[in-house]
């Protein structure tokens, strides 16, 4: 069993990719299998050497790993070769016509009702035609000879599922300047490499249909291939989930503090009705099931990977977050704040409140009330009934209670209205700075 996952280096990875890379793992790791990681960089234009190392990455970094790996820049020869096999058959044959007069073909076929599709006038030409082209100086680009036939195969999540080959243009497969494309390239790798199951996005339903014909012309057997097209995301209001928007590309997320556990658990349990549990893809293996997968869209909602998010860290122990903290952090201070976390980055403001220096906001009025919270700070040493006891002496000395009697210690003491309990941040932060930033709010 061998799966593979198939990028292309022209830009960042978006995270329906994700899902599908996550998918292909998580079988292959479950049933034993092996993983194939191919970068489709045959587009020379649009693909870019720190998009392949940046796929690279991310994909480490939500946990992924890989069995085999190779570019398609580096296997021209045998898409070279492949193209000779179908051009000996005569299932690859030369065309000329340019973009303006396929152009012209399809508006005349819309104009009398006829499916837009290539009329294979290029399959007329004599062979004087074709020396003719060949000696004005055009060179032909090819295209692929579907048969004009249904394919059909039971997909792995869509279930039964037909493409009616003689409603489609023979794709081109060769550009005029030799260049392969994905259709061939990705049929050629695949049989080369003995790929037993290719799972990718809905979108690619009738590529297949194509590559079943054109695996069979290049002496494969379909029998010995599954597919498994997963439904494409939407958004969370029911629309397409662009891939154009940066701010779901892995990168962003990740610059933005999502946790790799969180987004590992979540496009895991994407499109099923299991309950999304944050784990690193080592640790879904055991609890995926591939046909938990709905043929319905799956929704992708940025507020509910937030509170996945938010989840995982609020469980995190300190030694799994260790290495991702500020240095100094112990796990006193990790205990205290994590459950105010809503993303990883935000923990360096509550680290530089507890050991850092901070500027009270100013609060008019309460100067007098700053200068008898000073005057009666508990001795030290401190612990969590410190906090009680400092406010019930306040209560006694002020007659304030509740929020006009929290609220501008908190803000004193932290800056922030709302965040970690007072009762654990206050031994952090120590009578010194506590006291330094009580004179500095009573001076204010």
């Amino acid at each position: 069993m061998k799966l593979r996952f198939a990028p292309s280096p022209t830009g960042y990875l978006h995270v329906g990719n994700a899902r599908a890379a996550l998918v292909n793992w998580l079988l292959a790791r479950q049933l034993g299998g092996r993983v194939l990681l191919r970068l489709d960089d045959t587009d020379t234009e649009r693909s870019k050497s720190e998009y392949a190392e940046a796929l690279e990455e991310d994909l480490r970094w939500l946990g992924l790993d890989w069995d085999e790996h190779f570019r398609q820049s580096d296997r021209m020869p045998l898409y070279a070769a492949a193209a000779e096999t179908l051009k000996a058959s005569g299932r690859l044959y030369p065309c000329f016509e340019s973009e303006e007069e396929l152009r012209y073909k399809r508006e005349q076929q819309l104009r009398q009702k006829r499916p837009p599709i290539y009329d294979r006038g290029a399959l007329k030409m004599t062979k004087e035609q074709y020396e003719r082209a060949l000696a004005n100086g055009k060179t032909p680009y090819w295209r692929f000879k579907l048969n004009m036939r249904e394919v059909s195969w039971l997909d792995g999540v869509l279930g039964p599922r037909t493409v009616k080959l003689p409603s489609l243009s023979d794709p081109v497969l060769l550009r005029a300047d030799g260049t392969p494309l994905y259709t061939f390239t990705s049929v050629v790798d695949d049989l080369e490499s003995g790929v037993t199951h290719i799972v990718r996005g809905e979108d690619h339903v009738t590529n297949t249909g194509v590559q079943i014909d054109l695996w069979q012309a290049l002496g494969g057997n379909p029998e010995k291939l599954r597919f498994i097209h997963l439904p494409l995301l939407i958004d969370a209001d029911g629309g397409p989930l662009s891939k154009r928007l940066g701010s779901l590309s892995l990168r962003q997320l990740r610059k933005d503090g999502i946790e790799p556990a969180a987004l590992a658990g979540y496009l895991a349990a994407l499109g099923t009705a299991q309950d999304a549990m944050p784990g690193l893809p080592r640790d879904l293996v055991a609890g995926f099931r591939l046909v938990a997968i709905s043929k319905s869209p799956a929704r992708f909602d940025v507020q509910q990977l937030l509170a996945l998010n938010r989840r995982h860290l609020h469980e995190a122990s300190f030694e799994s977050v260790r290495g991702l903290l500020p240095e100094g952090a112990d796990e006193a201070w990790w205990n205290a704040i994590r459950g105010n976390l809503d993303l990883l980055s935000e923990a360096k403001e509550w680290f530089e409140v507890v050991r850092g220096t901070l500027v009270p906001p100013p609060q008019e009025g309460e100067a007098e009330f700053f200068r008898a919270a000073l005057a009666a700070l508990p001795p030290a040493p401190w612990d969590e009934a410190t906090w009680a006891a400092w406010t019930g002496a306040l209560k006694e000395a002020t007659g304030r209670k509740g929020k006009p009697l929290f609220l501008p210690l908190r803000l004193a003491l932290t800056g922030e209205e709302h965040g970690p309990e007072m009762k654990t941040l206050l031994p952090l932060i120590g009578p010194e700075k506590v006291a330094q930033r009580l004179r500095v709010a009573a001076a204010g």
